[in-house]
């Protein structure tokens, strides 16, 4: 009987385990389902895109082609970015256009680079500007961007305006305030203030937010005037459900950001399953990954969670990642303005598991279908991965009707993820679909992607492979000289606070200045520790040695500098930022020496060699568990440190927020410090040099 009831479950189980002969239909004979509205990325959430502006011209090409290049790898047709606002706000702080209410500069930042690149490449690209916090100048002291509507909206239009103006860059789309609280009288007043300055091609997007202000759609059906001020609804992270109430309110319904997921084979899976069932599920037309590139630190808050990865502009090294090619599936054989099919008659799901989607051209011709069969939920698709989907091998029958019933063929691409050290495939070629009185069959396995097609303009574009790995190199220094006025230093990254490079006396020439005069409108509790933090180099450094020189000015300014080293704890938790922090404050010629970027954890302090100038060098070097600091070549301490971080990066910054000029920055081994630590800086330093695009 045992042997029996074996072979029972056995065969029970390979009955099971392919399902056959099930059959779709792909049909328009009932008219169409809703407007595709696009793929996209976002830049921003924040300074997510840091260090590709560092890459050297050829690899940057290249990168860029992965992401926006029609018909070569990811395609995207929407492309989103952060407005700005001086703040933290994933993985570091992206420059305001108005620092202060008193002034406007457009050359800051880098969202307008990359907004030209991706317009160089697809002009059809959309482009959707959101905030995710405000100067403080703002919220006139209230943090709240609410406080006066006709100011808020004033200072997104600015943003608008200037982009036309200086890179002749048209914004289709623009949100209210990255996840959080949206409010109802500012979205009507944006709407009005965007209207009275002809801006009315412009539509807003609303609210920007987590599954649970999908509420905003109650609101949008009870107030005409909100839902003509309203173009789409846009949730993020909806897990691919949407809500009665969006889909009473008739908008177009968007993941205005999701994925969020590390970009190896399960974060492919993750993407592709997503990029499906949003529409199948929530009837989302618009699905935007956050990120577009993970081009960061590392390990700076969801490292890698990109579509792609490149994170060594010194080196040129940079990935392209199963997510590019997941993407390419839908968009080079979609455009924005296509439809989808109806639910039941192109779209839904699989009997074995995974889902279908097919979308038509505006004018009938061209038909797309695109079959996932990915065996990792797709629920929230964050890190970690969640258990596993139940997917099994299917043969699946494909019935065209409509419109499509004597199509003959449909090319064919085909994509595998490789699990349990099964081999990858990505957007792969294959012999085109034959189909017999609208009908053709077609084998399906477990964590594939298939896309048909009556297009034929689909390529798996490929660049020779990038320059191998390095890791961060050293010596290091920079004078700042290289650069375009208002520019950002490329390999410092800012966690709080905003630097640029500005003219400094004549002593300095170009320096780097810190601008944030007062706390910002934040998004995360970071900037409410009111210092500001810039961070280089790499994560593990442990024995270094860092100098800069620094100047306090008059007006404007904080009271103390710092340089540090061991660094850790960036992003949304820059506050609890643990290292070695040397601060000096030259007014009061004293200085402290903090296990910590809020100085809870003192190691020493005194006071400062009575030499001061108006520039002073700070000198840092740290080997195990020693510590040395020094002023204008003075040591002023000697210490140790035994509940020191063992690693993290270097940094710099100020004990306030406040005007603060940085030059000079020379970052060494440990042992070469030693050496120069106290002495006059050698004449024959060679300085970073950026390269100027």
């Amino acid at each position: 009987m045992a042997l029996m009831d074996a072979v029972v479950i056995l065969c029970a189980a390979l009955a099971s385990a392919h399902v056959k002969g099930t059959t779709y239909k792909f049909d328009d004979s009932s008219g169409l389902g809703r407007r595709f509205d696009g793929v996209g990325g976002i830049s921003g959430g924040g300074a997510t895109s840091k260090l590709l502006v560092n890459y050297p011209e050829k690899q940057r090409k290249e990168i860029l082609d992965y992401l926006f290049k029609p018909n070569f790898g990811a395609s995207l047709q929407i492309l989103k970015v952060e407005i700005g606002g001086d703040v933290q706000s994933t993985d570091g702080t992206e420059a305001s256009h108005m620092h202060n209410s008193w002034e406007e500069n457009y050359q800051r930042g880098y969202e307008w680079w990359l907004m030209v690149e991706a317009k160089k490449r697809n002009p059809n690209i959309k482009l959707y500007g959101l905030p995710w916090g405000f100067p403080g100048w703002i919220g006139e002291g209230t943090r709240n961007p609410y406080h006066n509507p006709e100011v808020t909206a004033d200072y997104i239009v600015c943003w608008i305006k200037g982009a036309k103006a200086h890179y002749n860059l048209t914004i289709d789309y623009v949100g209210i305030w990255n996840e959080r609280p949206y409010n109802i009288t500012y979205i009507k007043t944006l709407r009005r203030v965007l209207d009275a300055r002809g801006l009315t091609q412009v539509r807003i997007a609303a609210p920007d937010a987590p599954h649970d202000d999908l509420d905003i759609a109650v609101h949008i059906n009870q107030d005409p005037e909100l839902a003509a001020a309203i173009y789409s609804v846009g949730c993020h992270y909806p897990g691919t459900k949407s809500t009665e109430e969006a889909l009473k309110t008739g908008k177009p319904l968007w993941a205005s950001e999701d994925y969020s997921t590390f970009n190896d084979e399960v974060g492919g899976g993750c993407w592709a399953r997503i990029l499906n069932k949003n529409y199948v599920v929530g009837h989302f037309t618009a699905t935007i990954s956050w990120n577009l590139i993970a081009s960061y630190y590392s390990p700076l808050p969801f490292y890698r969670d990109g579509l792609m990865t490149a994170v060594e502009p010194w080196s040129g090294n940079y990935i392209v990642e199963t997510p590019i090619w997941m993407t390419a599936h839908t968009t080079q054989f979609t455009d924005i303005g296509w439809s989808y099919l109806r639910h039941g008659a192109g779209v839904g799901i699989l009997e074995g598991g995974g889902s279908y989607v097919a979308l038509v051209s505006p004018d009938g011709k061209d038909l797309t279908i695109v079959i996932e069969t990915m065996s990792h939920d797709h629920s929230k698709c964050i890190r970690p991965a969640l258990p596993p989907y139940h997917v099994v091998p299917q043969v699946i029958t494909i019935k065209l009707g409509g419109s499509f019933g004597n199509i003959p063929q449909m090319e064919q691409w085909y994509s595998k993820l490789g699990f349990s050290g099964q081999p990858t495939t990505m957007f792969q070629a294959r012999q085109p679909v034959q189909f017999k009185n609208g009908t053709a069959s077609l084998t399906l396995g477990v964590d594939e992607v298939y896309t048909l097609t009556t297009l034929t303009r689909g390529h798996k574009g490929q660049y020779p492979a990038p320059p191998p790995s390095k890791p961060f190199p050293l010596p290091y220094a920079d004078d700042f000289e290289g650069y375009a006025l208002h520019q950002e230093p490329y390999n410092l990254a800012q966690q709080t606070g905003s630097y640029e490079i500005v003219r400094g006396d004549t002593s300095h020439g170009q320096v780097v200045r810190q601008m944030v005069l007062q706390t910002p409108v934040h998004w995360c509790e970071a900037d409410t520790i009111n210092k500001s933090l810039n961070i280089i180099g790499n994560s593990r450094w442990s024995d270094i040695y860092v100098e800069v020189e620094a100047a306090i000015g008059t007006v404007n300014n904080t009271e103390g500098v710092f340089v540090a080293a061991r660094v850790q704890n960036g992003g949304c938790q820059t506050q609890y930022a643990k290292g070695v922090f040397f601060f000096i404050f030259p007014k009061t010629q004293r200085y402290i020496v903090a296990y910590d970027l809020a100085r809870t954890q003192v190691l020493t302090k005194g006071s400062l060699p009575s030499q001061l100038s108006a520039w002073n060098k700070l000198s840092l070097l740290v080997k195990g568990s020693q510590v040395e600091g020094a002023v204008n070549g003075v040591s002023v301490f000697t210490i140790t440190a035994p509940k020191a971080t063992v690693n993290g990066f270097v940094a710099i910054g100020t004990d306030t927020y406040g005007l603060a000029d940085f030059d000079n920055l020379r970052i060494t081994t440990a042992a070469d410090g030693a050496a120069l630590l106290g002495q006059s800086r050698v004449k024959d330093t060679l300085y970073f040099t950026p390269e100027r695009h």
